[in-house]
């Protein structure tokens, strides 16, 4: 008995006092990771910023081909032969690529000659000529003292600067700047036990499976990677792209992005067994240069490297060498896979190179698969403002308290999609591994891959998750499945499917409506290259009232790298005008890519693919409750510098959020549907609507200029009833002087191209009723009608009839703070007119001088009550007593203190201008152009059932996921268990040896803690024997003794 229990105890202290394996290399980096929270450390927040300036006197010399430097030589010499630069020189390039044929030269030029730059761009072997830009990177850690978390957690934010030489920062976590009221603006993100990503997503049952991401090449462009790195065991390469002399990371970040791909020991990543290609393309200083990264992207084609992670991005999707560069990636099969951006949660946030077709634009979500706060919405903004913006990110995955590799070892967690990245390069870095046929794998059948196996996450829109979570071992079942294939993003339109489909399912569509336009992505599986057949065919089910619908189809006439477009425009039929009810059909396109393996000449091979189409139909709502969103009058970055509404975001300094009812005016748009008005958007010049069908035009934060024809028809449309609303901003040439901006690089100064608003564009539109806006800035909270309300950064009502309403407040002067420095008081600042036309039946016009209050962007004070009242005024002609009766108001302005604003002398408008044109003297508006005829498709009906579930119905053509062979997942699947304080989080695997290749038996030998276990049932039991041996026998009823447990079988390994 005494042995018995003394083996009992023995056996209990060695199991109380066991340390994890491997806690020795965590610790020595990074002690109490991860564990309790501890209210006497000191929490970090881990902040990057990115910023790109032009540099002085140097462009980027594009070719129509790969050349040798001589010969590159040779082409600019001669292209400047006979022009009038003389000073110039090619600025010579030291690295890895200098020795092949290139497609770019950086050419110094002294002189700012324009006609020199002309002169270069006429030579017929080069294709494009750009100023070179220097990229700024800031990694910084700040203390966080507004909310508590655990010990070391670092929170990955981004701070983005554009391509202009102006500093924008992105929501970060903790951060109070945007005050956006989206789903998850009041869901904290968890901060529980940060969790091993890679097993977390079920990697290790692919890892047990002999796959690691073996014979695929993986590049990590970013900070670089240490020599001899204890986490890694395959860097092929190691370059240096950059002006310093060294392969090393000086800052941590290139450490983790790697580690999360490739660590094999302590935080282990998805493809210990890949190839590791550093790419080194930002100093110690965090600088970079465009010409680093192109030089950097041409030597990952020469290397034929299979996947690439770019954890940057930024606004500016015109920055042609790059985008074009991309491009190029992708047609050389290269999978690159790119952060969505740190933006979040205001929609049309979404970064470069991410919101691109052929890329994989990541999102994150947090371990409770919650959209995580920082994550960016769609759509995106290439498309406005005469088209829609198409459905990204492609997939969300971890992004929130992930861990990687720390500098010199150990471990740490970062948050942020440039987190999720990885995640998600990993995962495809290990897919790739487990295709026998590596011919199949492309940027294309990857996606397709990706987004057909992705877990659709419940209450979350489109724009926010894209196709759903990462489905690790879904899209490895579909991969090895695979057929070449077209499909489409998203690959069915459903506007009754709430809320996956917002905002399309968020209102009907009805005759006379504008048309509904969804951008389809088409993925081509089968080849870089690829073209429609024919024409896409419209076939409407007859018995579920196809016919009530028209659709219109638009499309890439050549799918290159990968992808195309397919932009369908829906609309109601006149027959269905007083109808109600749902409506069905598909669109078919044929999808033809040369066939690259087939001897024949001219072979092509195809996919036919279809695009289901359900839409509720209504009767055409009464005019008063239809308002129309002019969007054609929106102006935003990229290509000119639009500045901020506010201009107290100092941080913010660029208007690019596309000012659309879906991106930065989201809420406004949710609200006005909610209040029951129908709200539809006008992408084309004011001359091609009906206005009869309308009952207020809406007119937001306008920077575009008006045609004529545009100002005349309008006067006419009021005449006969239209009402219209204007928001405005501030413009102030002294202002705009003052808020450009002087780069110290380049030594040149950036001017806005306009104010908030383009002011004396709308005092040309409504001159004709005696109105005008001033150039008052001016800034305050204020009460109006029992609401509080905070005017930023807003402009003054100069003009008004005086037979209309004017609202006043008390404001202060932000004019002359942000010009002298001094804050002076204003009494009676007009800032709302409401005005009802002399002519009988005429609309009404309402101003206010200020938009902030309803735009996402920086809202402090919601005024969507006073945009309730002035709908209420315009569309049904009902004075709101509240303003009529108000105690602010007050008799209207004849002459203004203010003289009515000029246009700044020199500004370039004109570039971005879809109204103005270049010409001598000032620009002058363009020709008039034709309003957007649709091609309306001739339906070919079908009298047959429509699928009732689109989105199951819908599935990639050679694979049925139905049938497929079943993993038993959640039997191999590790637990994840909290991290003990000190613990290094590796899992407890003898030497930090991962499953699969390295040892086929660790995954089926019973784990320590089972066998610990068991010891101490089997020694209880022991114990109770010697007890009972022990004892005098008695005669007691005969009792059945207990049976020993019996130790568990290991598992099987997986069969598929």
């Amino acid at each position: 008995m005494r042995l018995g229990s003394a083996w009992l105890w023995m056996l209990l202290f060695l199991l109380c006092s066991r340390k994890p394996v491997g806690s020795e290399l965590g610790h020595a980096t990074i002690t109490n990771h991860q564990g309790l929270l501890c209210p006497n450390c000191t929490h970090l927040t881990l902040k990057v910023e990115f910023s790109t300036a032009m540099v002085e006197h140097e462009y980027i010399v594009a070719f129509k081909g790969y050349f040798t430097a001589k010969a590159r030589s040779k082409f600019i010499s001669s292209a400047l032969k006979n022009s009038d630069v003389v000073d110039w020189k090619i600025i010579p390039r030291d690295n890895p690529a200098s020795d092949y044929p290139s497609d770019f030269e950086v050419v110094q030029i002294k002189e700012a000659h324009r006609d020199g730059l002309l002169t270069l761009q006429d030579h017929p072997h080069i294709k494009r000529v750009t100023p070179q830009r220097k990229v700024f990177r800031t990694l910084k850690f700040t203390n966080s003292a507004d909310e508590v978390v655990p010990c070391n957690d670092t929170r990955w934010t981004q701070k983005w600067q554009s391509s202009r030489p102006l500093r924008r920062t992105s929501l970060s976590l903790g951060s109070g700047f945007w005050h956006a009221t989206g789903r998850h603006s009041s869901r904290r993100l968890l901060r529980a036990i940060p969790r091993q990503v890679a097993q977390t997503l079920q990697a290790d049952v692919l890892w047990q499976m002999g796959y690691t991401g073996a014979g695929v090449k993986v590049a990590v462009f970013d900070t670089g990677l240490g020599e001899k790195h204890p986490h890694f065991k395959n860097v092929k390469e190691r370059t240096n792209w950059t002006n310093e002399k060294t392969l090393d990371d000086g800052l941590g970040h290139g450490t983790f992005v790697a580690g999360v791909i490739a660590s094999m020991r302590e935080c282990q990543g998805f493809a210990p067994d890949s190839e590791l290609h550093i790419f080194r393309v930002f100093t110690n200083n965090q600088v970079s240069y465009t010409s680093w990264f192109l030089d950097a992207f041409n030597y990952a084609i020469l290397k034929k490297i299979d996947v690439l992670n770019l954890s940057i991005g930024g606004p500016d999707f015109m920055d042609h060498p790059f985008v074009d560069k991309v491009w190029e990636l992708t047609a050389n099969k290269v999978i690159m896979v790119s952060a969505i951006g740190n933006d979040g949660p205001l929609y049309g946030t979404l970064n470069n190179p991410a919101d691109q077709m052929d890329v994989i634009g990541v999102g994150g979500i947090d371990f409770e698969d919650n959209i995580a706060r920082f994550s960016s919405r769609g759509m995106t903004t290439w498309e406005l403002p005469g088209g829609y913006g198409r459905v990204k990110p492609d997939i969300v995955t971890y992004g929130s308290g992930v861990r990687g590799s720390g500098i010199k070892g150990g471990c740490r967690s970062l948050s942020g999609t440039s987190v999720a990245s990885p995640v998600v390069a990993g995962a495809v870095t290990l897919l790739a591994s487990t295709v026998q046929n590596r011919e199949l794998i492309n940027p294309a059948s990857m996606k397709q891959a990706l987004i057909a196996s992705a877990r659709r996450l419940p209450g979350v829109n489109m724009f926010e998750q894209g196709h759903g979570k990462l489905d690790l071992l879904k899209a490895y079942q579909i991969l090895n499945s695979y057929r070449p294939q077209a499909s489409l993003s998203p690959s069915y339109i459903d506007l009754t499917e709430c809320p996956y489909m917002w905002p399309y399912c968020s209102q009907p569509i009805y005759y006379g409506g504008m048309p509904t336009i969804v951008n389809v992505t088409i993925l081509n599986g089968m080849g870089v290259t690829g073209r429609i057949v024919d024409k896409p065919i419209w076939q409407p089910y007859l018995p579920q009232n196809g016919d009530s619908i028209e659709v219109a189809v638009s499309y890439s006439h050549m799918l290159w790298p990968w992808s195309g477009y397919l932009a369908v425009s829906i609309t109601v039929a006149k027959k269905a005008a007083l109808w109600e009810g749902i409506a069905q059909g598909h669109v078919m396109v044929v999808v033809a890519s040369p066939a690259e393996n087939d001897s024949e000449t001219g072979a092509e091979q195809t996919s036919t693919v279809k695009l289901p189409v359900k839409v509720k139909i209504i009767p055409t709502p009464p005019r008063s409750k239809r308002v129309l969103w002019d969007q054609y009058h929106n102006l935003r970055y990229p290509p000119g510098y639009f500045p901020r509404d506010n201009l107290r975001m100092k941080n913010d300094p660029l208007d690019w959020n596309g000012d659309h009812i879906h991106t930065n005016f989201r809420d406004m748009y949710q609200h006005l549907r909610s209040m029951g008005y129908f709200v539809e958007v006008l992408g084309a010049p004011i001359t091609c609507f009906d206005a009869s069908q309308y009952g207020t035009l809406l007119m937001v934060d306008s920077e575009e200029e008006y045609f004529p024809e545009e100002i005349i028809k309008l006067r006419r449309d009021i005449d006969n009833g239209l009402s219209l609303i204007v928001f405005s901003d501030w413009y102030n040439t002294s202002v705009m002087r003052k808020v450009k901006f002087y780069d110290e690089n380049t030594r040149q100064w950036w001017m806005p191209d306009t104010g908030g608003a383009n002011i004396p564009a709308l005092n040309d539109l409504i001159s004709v009723w005696g109105m005008a806006f001033s150039d008052g800035l001016y800034e305050g909270d204020f009460s109006m009608a029992n609401h509080d309300m905070y005017y930023a950064s807003g402009c003054s009502i100069a003009k008004f009839p005086q037979d209309g309403i004017v609202i006043a407040q008390t404001l202060k002067d932000q004019g002359l703070e942000v010009l002298k420095q001094e804050t002076t008081v204003v009494d009676n600042v007009p800032i709302l007119g409401l005005y009802q036309t002399p002519s009988e039946g005429g609309g009404r016009i309402a101003l206010y001088g200020d938009s902030n209050c309803i735009d996402d962007s920086h809202r402090q004070k919601d005024c969507f009550w006073l945009l309730d009242s002035l709908l209420q005024y315009t569309s049904h002609s009902v004075m709101p007593p509240s303003l009529s009766h108000s105690e602010n108001r007050q008799r209207p302005p004849t002459v203004s203190e203010h003289p009515l604003p000029e246009r700044l002398e020199g500004n370039h408008l004109y570039r971005y201008s879809k109204v103005l044109e270049a010409h001598l003297g000032d620009p002058k508006p363009r020709p008039l152009p034709a309003c957007p005829h649709l091609s309306w498709a001739k339906p070919q009906p079908l009298n047959e059932t429509a699928p009732s579930n689109l989105w199951k119905h819908q599935k990639l053509l050679s694979i049925d996921l139905d049938k497929l062979a079943v993993l038993n997942f959640r039997q191999n699947r590790p637990q994840v268990r909290p991290l003990s304080p000190g613990e290094s989080g590796a899992w407890d695997i003898p030497g930090g040896i991962m499953p699969g290749r390295y040892n086929q038996d660790v995954g089926q030998t019973i784990p320590v803690f089972a066998f610990l276990g068991a010891m101490v049932v089997l020694a209880f039991f022991v114990v109770q024997i010697t007890k009972s041996k022990s004892k005098p026998k008695r005669r007691k009823p005969r009792v059945k003794r207990p049976q020993c447990l019996q130790q568990p079988h290991p598992p099987k390994m997986p069969s598929v």
